[in-house]
């Protein structure tokens, strides 16, 4: 997809990007397969982005998953950053400029901004997906909706992850 999706596309780009994750993860169940699947297919897909993988819940911490981009924070605590917000409260995070987001943490400094889906079974939280982006506003609305929209397809081609904390 050689286009921003969301940006001028609305959620069209994402209903492509829908019918591709679900082909991809076809006849496959394990959760670490299809979130090493999905992180290289979002970063394929996506343009601008510069990290694209998962965090799983340990405890009351978040601990590196399947990812593609640079090496990342291995651990990160649910009081601090982007990704702990969005493991605390449950709740996607979209933020235009990290640097303006109180305790942010900066594994990759060419980061400007970030979409954050937690990913939950029932009321169980089993982790975090994490975009980040060069580009500062890089995620819109559109963006968020189409990207909430893949995780649901990605986690109903799961199984359960288990040992999750």
């Amino acid at each position: 997809m050689n286009e921003l999706p969301g940006a001028d596309s609305g959620l069209r780009g994402y209903d492509l990007l829908a019918a591709q994750l679900e082909a991809l993860l076809a006849g496959e169940r394990d959760f670490i397969a299809n979130s090493a699947q999905f992180a290289a297919f979002l970063f394929a897909e996506l343009e601008g982005l510069n990290w694209a993988g998962f965090y799983l819940k340990r405890d009351e911490e978040l601990v590196l998953g399947p990812f593609q981009g640079k090496v990342a924070c291995t651990r990160i605590p649910f009081s601090r950053g982007v990704c702990g917000a969005a493991a605390r409260t449950r709740s996607t995070q979209r933020v235009e400029d990290v640097h303006a987001f109180p305790g942010h943490i900066a594994c990759d400094s060419a980061s400007n901004s970030e979409l954050v889906v937690p990913l939950l079974q029932g009321q169980r939280l089993i982790g975090v997906l994490d975009l980040d982006s060069p580009l500062v506003g890089r995620f819109s609305a559109a963006d968020q909706a189409g990207i909430e929209r893949l995780v649901a397809i990605f986690l109903a081609a799961s199984d359960r992850l288990e040992k999750s904390g």
